[in-house]
């Protein structure tokens, strides 16, 4: 009898049991021989094969899960499997665009198509070409390579190719800036917390493993850093922020849409001076004064300016507000005594010296942990490099920082040129002056900090300037749009005069 049952049973299941077995050896294998990390992978595949099921019903969902993520992915303990930090976005990434390649009909990859597209192909291409740089003879170390290519290369490629192809509508454009108004406006609350009532234990770990640059001026200046990466990259992010959601708000006709923009973008400013980072508040003023030239407007350009030039006044010129720390903090940005910026002016000097042996830099993937002891640019490795720029400058060297600005100009010409010259409607053109400008801003901050490439920043805002790329391809549907929103708006007025006349009688 039991004979029997067994019999019957292994007929009916028996696949799915031995199946079952093979996979539960395989995790085990995976334990013993890659770690927890692979283990963790391994019984991830299941959902996995779940999540690119639902991934193919639901694109769009996944580019929204893509946008969190990318912001959230420093908010600490949160996001917590044992891999690195950059495959949460990669895998994410290469969904969006296989499912794009599969569904080629409804993917836009016409818009691709664009003098954005062209320099960054120049750049991987030349980010690829440094696979076989030998300056520091340690060979070819591929791991390594493609951990820093796809760091300051690959990964603009990727959203640059995403947003494009996924922001396709007027109605999607919307929700984006909705979703960023409420991301801005949670590592607002954030920082606010973290003032207001202390750190979380994986904050205050991370701020103890960094006191020499978040706890200053003896202990009593504390830098916070928000769900940011640290504060530096919240301070230019968060005045970044600011910039584009002010010139949205500015060149908004819908009047709910330009107060949500409005208030996220002076809250966006308020935030970034906890952040105490001194190159965010030339990145504001930088961002803001490109708009001058990109609004076509002397009813906009003039009180900016005036506005801009008064604050810069009070700012760098004057004491005011100067019993608060932040706010002295900010305007060493302006002194060109200020110990920091000269301790950073005699590194590069050294970093010069030695990159005139090696004009195509390091390697991208040679840090000081893998370069010999006996290697002259060991050194080299080993000096913080501040900057986005001079990172890229001391690993392709100046044919690498040549080639990187080049295209990085002519990605950002092209967009001006398209606001200027190609965008007809007043509030779409706003919205492209607002992500050039918050592009310019960025740019500066890379200059100043090591934060271009950083998250959320990177995506955000090359993801930003490749879509005003993509906004001509959609100005019919924005002028549409616009006019049922503004039809609608009218009407709610109408009846509200109609409300307020009747209770009048």
């Amino acid at each position: 009898m039991a004979n029997s049952v067994f019999k019957t049973y292994a007929q009916e299941n028996g696949g799915r049991v031995l199946l079952l077995f093979l996979l539960f050896s395989l995790a085990l294998y995976q334990l013993a021989t890659s770690g927890l990390g692979g283990f963790t992978l391994f019984c991830s595949i299941p959902t996995l094969v779940l999540f690119i099921y639902l991934a193919f019903k639901y694109r769009m969902l996944v580019f929204w899960i893509l946008c969190i993520v990318n912001y959230i992915i420093f908010l600490r303990g949160i996001l917590f499997l044992p891999i690195p930090m950059s495959l949460y976005n990669e895998i994410l990434e290469i969904i969006l665009l296989a499912i794009a390649i599969i569904d080629v009909k409804d993917s836009h990859f016409e818009r691709c198509a664009n003098l954005m597209l062209f320099m960054l192909i120049i750049w991987c291409s030349f980010c690829t070409l440094q696979l076989i740089n030998d300056t520091c003879d340690v060979g070819i170390q591929f791991a390594e390579w493609y951990s820093g290519a796809r760091k300051i290369g690959f990964q603009i490629l990727y959203c640059f190719l995403v947003y494009i192809i996924y922001i396709s509508t007027p109605k999607i454009l919307i929700k984006y800036l909705i979703l960023w108004t409420i991301l801005s406006l949670f590592a607002a609350f954030w920082v606010w917390k973290q003032k207001t009532f202390g750190f979380t234990p994986s904050e205050s770990q991370f701020i103890e493993a960094h006191r020499t640059t978040h706890i200053l001026q003896g202990g009593t200046l504390i830098r916070y850093f928000s769900i940011y990466s640290d504060a530096a990259a919240f301070g230019v992010g968060m005045a970044t922020t600011a910039v584009a959601f002010l010139i949205f708000s500015l060149t908004s006709k819908i009047t709910k849409y330009r107060i949500v923009f409005g208030i996220t973008g002076v809250i966006s400013l308020w935030a970034m001076f906890p952040s105490g980072t001194r190159t965010a508040m030339a990145c504001f003023f930088a961002g803001i004064f490109v708009f001058i030239f990109l609004s076509k407007s002397f009813k906009i350009a003039i009180p900016i300016t005036l506005v801009g030039i008064l604050a810069f006044i009070l700012i760098a010129f004057t004491n005011i507000g100067q019993g608060n720390q932040m706010i002295r903090r900010m305007r060493t940005a302006f002194d060109r005594k200020d110990a920091s910026a000269n301790v950073r002016t005699i590194n590069q000097q050294a970093m010069k010296k030695y990159l005139q042996d090696a004009p195509w830099g390091i390697g991208i993937g040679n840090t000081y942990q893998n370069v010999p002891a006996n290697n002259k640019f060991r050194k080299l490795s080993a000096i913080p490099p501040d900057s986005e720029y001079v990172w890229i400058w001391v690993h392709t060297g100046i044919i690498g920082i040549t080639i990187f600005l080049i295209t990085t100009f002519f990605m950002f010409a092209g967009a001006c040129w398209i606001v200027l010259f190609r965008i007809t409607s007043p509030s779409l053109r706003g919205i492209g002056a607002g992500f050039c400008c918050a592009f310019v801003s960025i740019q500066l901050g890379g200059y100043g900090n090591q934060i271009l490439m950083q998250f959320p920043n990177c995506v955000l805002y090359y993801g930003g300037l490749s879509l005003v790329y993509a906004l001509p391809y959609m100005e019919k549907e924005w002028i549409e749009w616009e006019s049922k929103e503004l039809a609608i708006q009218e009407e709610k007025k109408r009846l509200k005069l109609e409300k307020k006349r009747a209770s009048r009688v």
